[in-house]
Formats: C-alpha cells, structure tokens, sequence
C-alpha cells in the first residue's frame, strides 16, 4: 500500500495507550503528503491574516478569530467525512483500509498464538472454550501426516487455516470474543437486536456468553477485581444488605474465572515440567 497514512501512528499509539502529554503543550500533527491533504477546495475562505507583531507558530498564543474558527469548522467537517462520502482518493478512506489490515493481522497473530498455546495443552476457559478447542483440535487434525494424504505443514498453511476464525475475534477487555453465530451472542440478546454484525463489546458477560473465551492473558483483569471487590465487602456494613449480595455475586463469578484459567493452564505447565 505504499507509506503508512501519517495519522495511523497516532491511532496505533492512542491503541497501545501512549497519548500526547497533558502539561499544557500543543500536539502539532506532521503535514500530509501530496495527494492525502483535504480536498475541499474552501477550506480557506473566511481566513483572516494574522496581526501584526503575533506569531502563528504556537496555536495557543493568541485566541483564534470567528473567522478562523469557521475555517476550523470546515477542516474537521471535512477531515470527519472525506472518505465515508464516497469521495474518490479521501484520506480517511486509505486511512480507515490502513487501521483495518492492522486489526486483521493483529487478530491473526492472537488466534496463531492461542492455537500454539493449544499445541502446549494451555486451553481456553469461560463458556467458549469447547467451541474454541474443537476448532484448533480440527486444524491440528489438518496437520497430521497420519490424519490425511495431503498435509499441511508451512506456517503460510497454518495461516490460512486459522483465518476465518480469526475475523470473526473482537477483543473485550477481559476477555476474547467469537462472534461466529450473532443468533448466540449475549449482549445481542439483552441489546434486543439479534440480527446485529458486530457483538455490543460493552455489553458483554463473558462468565455467560457462549461465544467468551478466557485466556492467561485475562487473568490479571478478574484476578484484580476478585482483590477489589473483596476488598469493598470487607468495608461495607451489616445493615447494606444489598450491596453486599450484588458485590458478592461479583467476587464470585472473578473468582471463579480465575479458578478456570489456571485449571486451562495447568496442563500445559504440568507437561512443560516433565
């Protein structure tokens, strides 16, 4: 695809929690190349000049005019549609192709990585995980040479073979979401809109969709709220009945997740010790 969109660093950043600093500087954005600037031919109308004796280097030396407020309003207006308008060669179309070949191969090398764990006999937990293990015992079977004439040994094959499942991962915050059957995803359900193509991430109940899987690398996210709601039943009184029967039910199901990621965990370490 050529040079990387200049703004895809900052998204990556911004996904990898790195953020411009919040001292009171200015986060200046380097000037795009020829051919992915805005192309909205009056983004300078209304443009004042700037006074004499004030520089324009810094944007927060001087308080922006109305006229240069409304040229403002039309850089995002455009930065914020160019591309979604169906506008040919819009920078936020190449911008959007470029985010999403960067989300499909890092779903691909998360779905490389638990199928490898797969391989070492660290599987799956949460109400997913038969479902998972089912798949990766399949793909394995592929690259039997006893199970089938024709094997599958490259990496490339293996690739190939973990794919489809990797586009339908989405990434919660605690856990890994397959979204192969909407018909069977929770958060759908309680949403009331079963037909959706995307699972309502914010929505989920990995401890009860069918579609959650938790992995090791989810197990300090319910290890830690395991810890804190512990810790605030401790403090609460007697008489917060409710409370305590809500945060109860929440300690548990961590406690419980926890419980099943290091039972998933165990036979891998078991058989890396012998």
């Amino acid at each position: 695809m050529g040079e990387p969109h200049p703004l895809l660093t900052f998204f990556l950043d911004a996904a990898d929690g790195r953020f411009p600093p919040v001292d009171g500087r200015v986060t200046v954005l380097p000037p795009l190349p020829a051919g992915l600037e805005c192309s909205d031919p009056h983004r300078q109308r209304g443009s004042a000049p700037p006074r004499a004796g004030v520089t324009n280097r810094h944007p927060s030396i001087r308080k922006p005019t109305k006229p240069q407020l409304l040229t403002i309003a039309q850089h995002i207006a455009v930065a914020t549609t160019e591309g979604y308008a169906s506008r040919p060669g819009g920078a936020q179309a190449e911008l959007l192709a470029e985010v999403n070949k960067h989300e499909s191969d890092r779903n691909l090398q998360l779905v490389l990585d638990e199928f490898q764990n797969y391989q070492q006999g660290i599987l799956p937990a949460g109400p997913g995980a038969r479902s998972l293990t089912e798949f990766f015992a399949s793909v394995d079977g592929k690259l039997d040479p006893a199970a089938a004439p024709k094997t599958q040994r490259s990496d490339r094959d293996v690739l190939n073979l973990l794919t489809k499942r990797a586009k339908v991962l989405h990434l919660g915050p605690a856990n890994y979401c397959w979204f192969t059957d909407p018909s069977r995803a929770l958060c759908l359900k309680l949403a009331g809109t079963p037909t959706a193509d995307r699972p309502l991430v914010g929505m989920c109940d990995s401890a009860r969709c069918p579609q959650a899987t938790h992995h090791p690398c989810h197990r300090p996210v319910w290890a830690e709220h395991a810890q804190r709601t512990q810790t605030f039943l401790g403090q609460l009184g007697t008489t917060r009945k409710t409370e305590r029967a809500r945060l109860q039910t929440d300690n548990d199901r961590a406690t419980r997740v926890v419980t099943e990621i290091n039972t998933a965990s165990a036979a891998g370490t078991e058989q890396e010790s012998t």
